[in-house]
């Protein structure tokens, strides 16, 4: 399969009635703020007719921005039944990932001591603070005591 990038009137596409995943006005934001900080990276995915694969997200970023035309990615050789499938799994097998923390926290702390604003890059404001250690850890003066219970008996002990 040859993929070639063409442009697309964004009035010309049709978002896919039965997309099971959700755009909440806030991620839309997000997304919106993404292609303002680093431009249109990931083409939308359509059917041949125009219908919506992939990218119900960034096209409804594309139109709070007021954009004509955005890239596109024609899907020509997909079945009714892979196309439906498809919307599935372009969704599900991005959430199916995870982080390798150390990475993270580092990227983060890089990007932080240059003063790079991190609110374009999807993380919430509580999810940094919890990434990032903090700058001091206060000192504990005092015993502050912990008490403890066992959960098969009850006993509890300081």
């Amino acid at each position: 399969m040859t993929l070639k990038i063409v442009q697309r009137k964004v009035g010309e596409l049709t978002a896919y009635a039965a997309n099971a995943r959700t755009h909440s006005p806030a991620q839309v934001a997000q997304i919106a703020a993404s292609i303002t900080e680093f431009g249109w990276t990931n083409p939308l995915l359509i059917d041949p007719d125009g219908g919506l694969v992939a990218g119900h997200g960034r096209l409804a970023a594309a139109e709070s921005l007021g954009l004509a035309r955005v890239p596109c990615i024609v899907l020509d050789d997909l079945t009714p039944e892979q196309r439906r499938a498809y919307v599935l799994a372009d969704n599900k097998l991005a959430l199916n990932a995870g982080w390798d923390d150390a990475l993270l926290e580092s990227e983060l702390a890089a990007l932080t001591a240059s003063d790079y604003d991190l609110s374009v890059i999807g993380f919430s404001e509580h999810e940094l603070a919890r990434l990032a250690p903090p700058d001091e850890f206060p000192e504990v003066t005092e015993s502050i005591p912990t008490p403890h219970e066992c959960p098969k008996c009850g006993y509890t002990w300081a």
